[in-house]
């Protein structure tokens, strides 16, 4: 095909068939659509398939991009044969219905609704493929994880470690870095003298500084000269496989810890900080969330400013209750 549409695009390209009669009916489609676009501000459909595509480019520098792709895949049985136009409410109702027939939990789905809603929203305002989309809603009763270590749980794990990973267990719990974060630190970007580190590999994509406490400078101490470039090594290379392998569990198995992720060591982290006393705000700081959200998940850990509600109604302060009258209201006799 070679010809000019009524909106002024050219088009040069293969019909895909070895029919006439077919390429110029396919020919006649665009033309007809192009003309529905420019003249009366029709947007020609676009389908599920062709947005995917997009969306993975759009995406492909993204650490969980093989999530991603998981997830289109798992999506296509619902979508695949469908343009975005045609995407509604009971097209998002038979999802979370057929992935909960499937026996998913509701933060499976929730992941599957999270990237269609993604999508759904690129194609509406950054591509104008479509003027609106359906809402789509999260499914409740998604259970937070709240998997921390007690201190004694945590020593008892890193005595199990060989020495490279209880290096990086340690520096986990006393920073709160990711095991990317961690096993990416270079030398060049820790300071301390001054007690600070800069990561650059975060989860957000935005650098931040690490405050470093006498633990995790005693860890960083302790790895000089293993490497020239990266503080975290292993047999004298740095190591860049995932931290959750074999050695991990086999320390996980003897240090009695079950249901036990290495980013829980994070949660770890966080729950001892709030458990001492430091601030929601303090902590956003420290573990570089972006919204107070992501945080206010370990408000429960510190109660001290409730400790003076909670005391004014200890037995020995009962002499201060003032006990009230009871009336009765019944019929009178």
């Amino acid at each position: 095909m070679n010809a000019t549409l009524p909106n002024g695009k050219r088009v040069r390209q293969s019909s895909g068939t070895e029919s006439r009669e077919e390429a110029e009916a396919l020919l006649a489609k665009l033309k007809l659509e192009a003309f529905r676009e420019h003249h009366f501000g029709i947007k020609r459909p676009r389908t599920w398939q062709e947005a995917v595509v997009r969306y993975l480019e759009v995406k492909a520098s993204l650490r969980s991009i093989r999530d991603v792709r998981q997830i289109c895949r798992g999506l296509h049985p619902y979508l695949g044969d469908l343009t975005l136009d045609q995407i509604n409410g009971d097209v998002i109702w038979s999802i979370v219905q057929g992935e909960l027939k499937k026996g998913n939990l509701p933060a499976t789905v929730n992941r599957y609704l999270a990237t269609l809603r993604s999508l759904l929203r690129m194609a509406r305002d950054e591509w104008q493929w479509i003027d609106s989309i359906p809402k789509v809603r999260m499914l409740g009763g998604e259970v937070e994880r709240d998997r921390w270590l007690t201190r004694e749980e945590a020593d008892r794990l890193i005595r199990f470690c060989p020495d490279h990973l209880a290096a990086v267990v340690r520096f986990a719990l006393a920073t709160g870095c990711r095991a990317r974060e961690i096993l990416g630190l270079e030398w060049i970007r820790v300071d301390l003298p001054r007690k600070t580190a800069w990561i650059n590999q975060t989860k957000n994509g935005t650098p931040r500084g690490v405050p470093l406490n006498r633990d995790a400078a005693t860890v960083l101490r302790e790895q000089i000269g293993k490497h020239s470039q990266f503080c975290f090594t292993y047999r004298g290379e740095p190591i860049k496989r995932n931290v959750s392998n074999h050695a991990w569990f086999t320390a996980l198995s003897k240090a009695g810890l079950e249901d036990f992720r290495f980013h829980d060591l994070r949660h770890t982290w966080a729950s001892w900080h709030r458990q001492s006393g430091t601030s929601c705000d303090e902590l956003k700081d420290l573990g570089g969330w972006k919204t107070r959200s992501m945080v206010d998940r370990y408000a429960k850990f510190a109660t001290e400013h409730l400790a003076a509600a909670a005391s004014r109604i200890e037995s020995a302060a009962k002499d201060g209750v003032i006990e009230l009258s009871r009336f009765s209201h019944g019929a009178a006799k």
